[in-house]
This record gives structure tokens, C-alpha cells and sequence, in this order.
């Protein structure tokens, strides 16, 4: 009789990719004006309160694989909301602006 390898499957090999991630970045930040940004090698992401042009920068280059030129950074503000009578706050956060090197492009799935 022979014996026959059976392979252990391992979740890698499954064919499950996992995205990178990083503490400092939250998402991309896709409006209709960042889409139109998107086309020229401008992107914007939704990023932590307490990051930095430099992590923000560092955490692209790790994420993408890309070449920031350029870093700018916006606070968002709090916003009252009215919901059912309630007045409630929205939370700002901070978005990043990030350039990119002529030629590089980054694509969301």
C-alpha cells in the first residue's frame, strides 16, 4: 500500500489576504472631491487624532508601498446633531492629505 502526503492547510495558503494595517491610518476617506483628488496622485485618509505628518508618511509607505512627497493634516470639528429631539454630538477626528511621487498610484478594493 502506499502512503499518500496529505498537505496541512494553513489560513494563508487559503487564499485569505490579509490587508495591512496600521494604528495611525482609519480608512480612506472617499467623497466625490477626494475621488477627483485620487486621479491626479492626491489621496485622502481618515487618521488618528494623535498622528503625526511623519507616522502618517511612514505608516503610507509601509501600507502601499508608495511615495509620499507630501503630508497635510485637517482637523475635523465636532458637530451637534438633532436626532429624534435629542442633541447629540458627532465626532471629529483628523483627515491627512497625502501627495504621492509622479507615477505611483494607490488602489482601494
Amino acid at each position: 500500500m502506499e502512503k499518500t502526503k496529505t498537505k496541512k492547510t494553513n489560513k494563508k495558503d487559503e487564499g485569505e489576504k490579509k490587508e495591512k494595517t496600521n494604528p495611525f491610518i482609519k480608512g480612506a476617506r472617499i467623497t466625490e472631491k477626494s475621488a477627483i483628488y485620487a486621479e491626479k496622485g492626491i489621496y485622502t485618509f481618515n487618521v488618528s487624532s494623535s498622528s503625526t505628518k511623519n507616522e502618517i508618511k511612514k505608516a503610507i509607505k509601509a501600507m502601499y508601498n508608495v511615495t509620499p512627497t507630501y503630508v497635510s493634516i485637517t482637523k475635523i470639528a465636532d458637530k451637534k446633531v438633532v436626532r429624534r429631539g435629542v442633541i447629540s454630538t458627532k465626532r471629529g477626528g483628523k483627515k491627512a492629505v497625502v501627495h504621492l511621487k509622479k507615477g505611483d498610484k494607490i488602489t482601494f478594493a
